[in-house]
C-alpha cells in the first residue's frame, strides 16, 4: 500500500490531471444518466397511474349516471297511480293495462339505455313493454324476484341475467344487458307488493370504455361486487379474482399472470359497488425510457471522448506554467519550505505546496473574513426586504391597480379589485378574532361579488343586513365558508340559476344568522351524516361548515354553533346560533 501511495505521489502532475479530469467528467455523467433514467421511469409510471385513475373515475361517473337513471325509473314506476293499482290488484281491465304499458314505453323512450322494464306483482301477474315469458311459470319464484325481496325494497344491481324465464323482443343476449331490481313494499304492512326488473344495455357502458387505451395493449374492464364481469373487452383472456381488489376502494399493484407481469389499477364505485380495473403489461408505459437510455449512452460516449481530449490538453497546458511559476516563487521565497510542508512528495504538487504554505494560511483568513462579511450583508438585505413587505404595501398596490383600471374604463376589474381589497382587509382585521357584525356582512358580500363575476347569471344573492349589525360583534370569518359550501355544493351542482339569501335577527337572547340556498340539496343520508359530524365536531374534507361549527363551540361553548336543514332538489339552510356581543362590552381580542 505504501509503495502504491508513493508511486501515485511521485507521478507527474500531467498524468494526475488526466485521471482527475476523466473522473470529474465521466462519473457525474454516468450518475446523471442512471438517475435521470430512474427518475423519468418513476415519473412516467406515476403519471400513467394518475392518468389511469382519472380515466377510471370518469368511467365510474358515467356508469353511476346510467345506474342512477335505472334507480329513478324504479321510483317513477312505484309511485305511478296505475302501477300502484296493479300492485294492489284493484283494476285489471284492458284500458288500465294499455295505460300501464304506454307508461313503461314512455320511460324506455326517455331513458334509451334501458333495454326493457318488467313489473311483477305478488300474484305473479306481469306488465312489460319489451319483455315476455319463455314459458308459463310463477315469476315470483324466479331468482331475480327472490333477490329483490331479500333486499327489502332497496334498489340493487344483480349483474348479468342467467337462465331466467324472461326474454326481450329485441332478443338481447345475456351478455348484452345487466339487470337491476327493486321490491315495492307496502309502507304500512311492510308486505312485498311486487318487484320491478330493469335491464340496462351494456352497450352504453362499452361506449364509455372501449375507446380508452392504456399503453399499446391495455384496456379497462368492469366487474360486479361478486367478481363477475359486467364489461370485458373481447381481446381479454385474463381472469382477475375479486379478492385482489377488496383491500382498498382504489389502488394500483402488479401481478404475474400467465407468465407475464401486469400492472393493475382499480377503483370501486361506492354507489354501484362495481370495480373498474385498468390492465396493461408492466413494461408498456415506460417503453419510451429505453430510447432515453440510448441517448444517455451516446451522450456518455461523446463525453468520454471529449473528456479524454480535453484532459490531455488541459493537463499539459496547466503543468507547464505551474512548474515555471514554482521556479519564480522559489526565488521569491528564498527556498525555506521545511517548517510548514510535511509530506515528502517529489512531484509538482510537492514543490508548489512548500511555496504556497504561508500563502494558503493567509488566504483562509481572508476567505473566512469575506464569508462573514457576505453573510452579514445578506442578512441586512433580507431584513430590509422584509421591512418593505407589509399589508400597507398590498393595499397600496391594490389601490394602484384600482386607479389604473378606472383610468382604462375597466369598471368590472375595478369592482373586483375593490372587493378583493376589502376582503383581505377584513380577513386581517388587525389580528382581531372578534369583529363588528357589519364588517362580517361586508366581508361575505365582497366574496359574493367576486363569485358573481365568475358565475354571472347562475348566482344570485340577497343579504338582509339587520340594523343590529352596527353595534353587534361576531366571530370573524363565520359566513364565508358556509356561503362557499352553498355555491360549490348547492348552486353549482344544479341546472339553471340559483339564489342565496342571508338574514340575521335576535331571538331569545341569541344572534341567529341563516344562510339559505335553493340549490341541489342533500338526501336524508347525507344530511344525517353532516348532522352527526357537527354533533361530534369531526372535521371532514370538503365541508368548511364543520370547522366553523368547531370554532364557535370552542369560543363560546357547546350551546352555540350550526344546524343544517336540507332536502334533495329543494336546497339547504344553515342556521348559525351565536351569543349577542356588544361593542365596548364583550370585545375579545
Amino acid at each position: 500500500m505504501r509503495m502504491i501511495k508513493r508511486s501515485i505521489n511521485n507521478a507527474p502532475i500531467r498524468y494526475k490531471l488526466i485521471s482527475l479530469l476523466l473522473l470529474i467528467s465521466m462519473l457525474p455523467s454516468i450518475g446523471l444518466g442512471v438517475l435521470s433514467g430512474w427518475a423519468v421511469e418513476n415519473i412516467i409510471e406515476k403519471q400513467v397511474i394518475d392518468h389511469t385513475l382519472q380515466l377510471i373515475g370518469e368511467v365510474n361517473k358515467t356508469t353511476e349516471v346510467y345506474v342512477s337513471h335505472m334507480q329513478n325509473l324504479t321510483y317513477l314506476i312505484s309511485m305511478n297511480e296505475e302501477m300502484e293499482a296493479f300492485f294492489d290488484h284493484k283494476t285489471d281491465d284492458g284500458e288500465a293495462d294499455y295505460k300501464r304499458r304506454s307508461f313503461l314505453q314512455g320511460l324506455t323512450s326517455l331513458y334509451s339505455e334501458a333495454a326493457g322494464i318488467l313489473v311483477v306483482n305478488d300474484k305473479g301477474d306481469m306488465i312489460s313493454n319489451e319483455m315476455y315469458e319463455r314459458t308459463q311459470t310463477d315469476l315470483t319464484k324466479e331468482p331475480w324476484y327472490q333477490e329483490a325481496v331479500k333486499n327489502e325494497g332497496i334498489f340493487k344491481m344483480i349483474g348479468k341475467p342467467v337462465n331466467r324465464n324472461i326474454r326481450n323482443h329485441v332478443h338481447y343476449r345475456e351478455d348484452e344487458v345487466v339487470s337491476a331490481v327493486k321490491a315495492v313494499i307496502d309502507p304500512d304492512t311492510q308486505r312485498v307488493k311486487g318487484v320491478i326488473l330493469i335491464d340496462l344495455k351494456l352497450r352504453v357502458l362499452a361506449e364509455a370504455t372501449k375507446h380508452i387505451r392504456l399503453g399499446k395493449t391495455g384496456y379497462l374492464l368492469i366487474m360486479d361486487e361478486n367478481g363477475g364481469n359486467i364489461y370485458l373487452p373481447e381481446a381479454s383472456e385474463l381472469f382477475l379474482p375479486k379478492r385482489w381488489f377488496q383491500k382498498k376502494s382504489s389502488g394500483a399493484f402488479s401481478k404475474r399472470i400467465k407468465g407475464e407481469e401486469y400492472q393493475l389499477i382499480y377503483e370501486t364505485s361506492a354507489f354501484t359497488n362495481w370495480t373498474t380495473v385498468g390492465v396493461f403489461k408492466a413494461g408498456e408505459p415506460v417503453s419510451e425510457v429505453k430510447e432515453i437510455h440510448l441517448y444517455v449512452m451516446l451522450f456518455l460516449l461523446a463525453a468520454a471522448f471529449l473528456g479524454m481530449t480535453a484532459s490531455y490538453y488541459l493537463s499539459h497546458s496547466m503543468s507547464k506554467p505551474i512548474l515555471k511559476l514554482n521556479s519564480f516563487m522559489q526565488k521569491a521565497e528564498g527556498g525555506d519550505f521545511s517548517t510548514l510542508y510535511q509530506e515528502d512528495r517529489q512531484d509538482e504538487i510537492g514543490l508548489l505546496g512548500r511555496s504556497f504554505n504561508s500563502l494558503m494560511l493567509r488566504i483562509k483568513e481572508l476567505m473566512s473574513l469575506t464569508e462573514k462579511q457576505e453573510r452579514q450583508k445578506r442578512e441586512a438585505e433580507l431584513r430590509a426586504l422584509q421591512a418593505q413587505i407589509n399589508p400597507h404595501f398590498l393595499y397600496n398596490t391594490l389601490d394602484t391597480i384600482n386607479w389604473m383600471a378606472r383610468k382604462k374604463g375597466a369598471h368590472e376589474v375595478t369592482d373586483l379589485v375593490q372587493a378583493l381589497s376589502k376582503l383581505f382587509r377584513i380577513s386581517l382585521s388587525k389580528g382581531r378574532d372578534i369583529i363588528p357584525l357589519s364588517d362580517e356582512f361586508e366581508h361575505v358580500e365582497n366574496y359574493l361579488t367576486i363569485q358573481k363575476a365568475r358565475y354571472r347569471d347562475k348566482l344570485n344573492y340577497e343579504i338582509v343586513a339587520p340594523a343590529i349589525g352596527e353595534e353587534r360583534l361576531i366571530l370573524k370569518l363565520v359566513l364565508q365558508p358556509i356561503v362557499e359550501n352553498a355555491i360549490y355544493h348547492g348552486i353549482k351542482e344544479q341546472k339553471g340559476p340559483g339564489h342565496i339569501t342571508i338574514t340575521g335577527k335576535e331571538t331569545d337572547g341569541c344572534l341567529i344568522i341563516r344562510v339559505e340556498d335553493d340549490g341541489a340539496g342533500m338526501d336524508g343520508d347525507a344530511l344525517a351524516q353532516i348532522s352527526d359530524q357537527l354533533k361530534k365536531r369531526e372535521s371532514t374534507e370538503g365541508y368548511g361548515m364543520i370547522n366553523v361549527h368547531e370554532r364557535i363551540a370552542l369560543t363560546f361553548g357547546e350551546a352555540y354553533g350550526l344546524t343544517v336543514e336540507s332536502q334533495k332538489g329543494a336546497g339547504t339552510a344553515v342556521t348559525i346560533r351565536l351569543p349577542i356581543l356588544k361593542k365596548g362590552v364583550d370585545a375579545i381580542e
